[in-house]
């Protein structure tokens, strides 16, 4: 297949596996074009393997052994993927409606990142609470947690350049971030610095329609600021796998951030809906 989504996912004290299995049963239930690829070194149980249509190991020995955000595999994504165009997507999200459009828009690009995140009310999110170190030092306000990529010279260009950040973020950081810099290595980061080396602002992030609901909770226009977004709204998740947030029903791509969020129920309703189909 030319086309399909993948999802990375490396286990620490956080089931990243199990996430990505729930990403998976979300994207076969509301797209066509469903073909999913699971890039992890982890164990996979038998029971989750329905959902992907490819299980690749991360190549080259694991960079990310002793870290706790596990981000320093991520640059293999575009070595590792079956695909000729993917869209990458970080594990704790589910799709709630189709993204099947986005290839058509995405035809002529080599790169896209994701841009405009929302609120879960559908707002655009201009707050920039979490995104300081891009306001102060000029970063293209890109999200590396949804992207597209075609194998191509400039992807490879795109990726190279990621290894190389990456490995060595602590001297690009102090470089490309010197107004309140990041005390950690960000992918989001790191793919802004990448996108400025290559004089590509533009052309990585300006007229591609990729985008999430975007959950953390101090970017919701809420006046007192909750410790999670979870304890200031009500969530309903129903047999049809539809989701509603404060009685806002989602649609595209719900990133929820807080990782226990994804309880066994929702899983089980996922579950339920796939097997219902296939």
């Amino acid at each position: 297949m030319t086309k399909g989504h993948l999802i990375f996912a490396q286990n620490s004290d956080i089931d990243y596996v199990r996430q990505a299995y729930a990403l998976a049963l979300s994207i076969k239930q509301h797209n066509k074009i469903n073909n999913v690829c699971l890039m992890t070194n982890d164990s996979v149980p038998f029971e989750y393997t329905k959902a992907f249509d490819h299980i690749v190991s991360i190549p080259w020995g694991d960079a990310a052994e002793k870290s706790e955000w596990k981000i320093e595999n991520r640059w293999k994504i575009i070595y590792a993927s079956p695909y000729q165009e993917t869209l990458v997507y970080d594990s704790d999200m589910l799709v709630c409606s189709s993204n099947d459009h986005w290839w058509d828009y995405l035809e002529n690009k080599n790169i896209a990142l994701a841009g405009n995140v929302q609120t879960y009310k559908g707002e655009i999110v201009t707050n920039n609470f979490y995104r300081k170190s891009f306001v102060e030092n000029n970063l293209p306000d890109l999200y590396f947690g949804i992207h597209y990529i075609k194998k191509n010279k400039r992807s490879y260009e795109f990726y190279k350049w990621l290894e190389i950040i990456v490995k060595n973020w602590k001297q690009y950081y102090s470089i490309y971030t010197p107004n309140n810099p990041q005390k950690f290595c960000s992918m989001d980061v790191s793919s802004a610095i990448a996108a400025t080396i290559l004089d590509a602002k533009e052309e990585f992030g300006t007229g591609n329609p990729l985008t999430f609901t975007h959950m953390k909770p101090a970017i919701q226009n809420w006046h007192d600021i909750p410790d999670t977004w979870q304890s200031a709204t009500t969530m309903q998740f129903t047999d049809h796998a539809d989701l509603k947030i404060s009685n806002f029903l989602q649609t595209g791509v719900f990133h929820y951030t807080e990782n226990d969020f994804l309880t066994d129920d929702i899983i089980k309703k996922l579950e339920a809906v796939y097997e219902s189909r296939y």
